[in-house]
């Protein structure tokens, strides 16, 4: 049996922009959901409010993710809203400007585990007991085709994403018949988590395998409807996916050779 999006109550994080926002829409749209969208850019998310064809379908709270004390503070506002989640969508997230790690400070290091990881399990370990009460719980963990095969120049979200993967699997291990748990490795997509390497790669190549954000959020609910547990979505994550599976070492030294042969610019503190 499929998960029943229909009229659900969801958390979606990252909700101002890229892939956040167009699963807002889709759901509240589509599916006629209740979104509570978390971000940092309240222009946006009013934007997004009143896009939508019935704005009182969306609220939205301005928070950083990152912050363990935030979401305790989350959970408490929704208990006084009373609006008990069936759903948790995690999303935020950032990446980066690809370099080799010795580029990078500590604080780089404990920004990006905080935001991409450590996030979501602070919004898990606080949401859960509201989760639980409902008749069909779920967690979607928007990890990344970097956590599926490391790319050269990404250590650092590399290892936050593959973190999330991990944590995302033992969770479905962990609460395997009670709640739904999906993780969600998209590949290069339209968003502003690599909009300024697009922009300024002005590669006819990268922007070809690059999918529109829309176009990725209608197969990752498509495959949320199904429960599926793995969603892979972009040509490119799907071949990193199954070559790295097969041929762990030969895929990424192809990864890299195929990079340095581009001669890019965003690639210029790798190589």
């Amino acid at each position: 049996m499929g998960y029943l999006l229909k009229e659900k109550r969801v958390i979606v994080s990252g909700a101002s922009s890229g892939i956040g926002r167009e699963i807002v829409k889709r759901l509240a749209t589509q599916f006629k959901c209740e979104v509570y969208g978390i971000g940092r850019n309240e222009e946006r998310l009013k934007e997004l409010k009143n896009s939508l064809p019935d704005p009182d379908k969306f609220r939205y709270a301005l928070f950083d993710v990152s912050k363990r004390e935030n979401w305790e503070a989350f959970k408490k506002q929704l208990e006084a809203e009373n609006f008990m989640p069936d759903m948790l969508v995690n999303n935020a997230g950032f990446l980066l400007p690809f370099s080799k790690a010795e580029n990078h400070s500590a604080e780089d290091a404990e920004n990006i585990l905080s935001t991409n990881y450590l996030s979501c399990f602070y919004s898990f370990k606080s949401l859960l007991p509201l989760l639980e009460k409902s008749p069909s719980p779920a967690i979607v963990n928007v990890s990344s085709s970097a956590a599926l095969a490391p790319v050269v120049g990404t250590a650092l979200y590399s290892a936050s994403k593959s973190a999330l993967k991990s944590f995302t699997e033992c969770l479905a291990m962990d609460y395997k018949g009670k709640i739904y748990v999906a993780g969600v490795y998209p590949g290069f997509t339209k968003t502003d988590i690599f909009s300024h390497q697009l922009h300024a790669s002005k590669s006819k190549i990268l922007d070809a395998v690059t999918t529109p954000a829309d176009k990725a959020v209608k197969r990752i609910i498509r495959k949320i409807k199904r429960k599926k547990t793995c969603i892979v979505t972009g040509a490119d994550a799907r071949a990193m996916n199954f070559f790295y599976r097969l041929f762990p070492a030969l895929t990424t030294k192809a990864i890299r050779s195929v990079l340095k042969k581009s001669k890019l610019e965003i690639f210029k503190d790798v190589f």
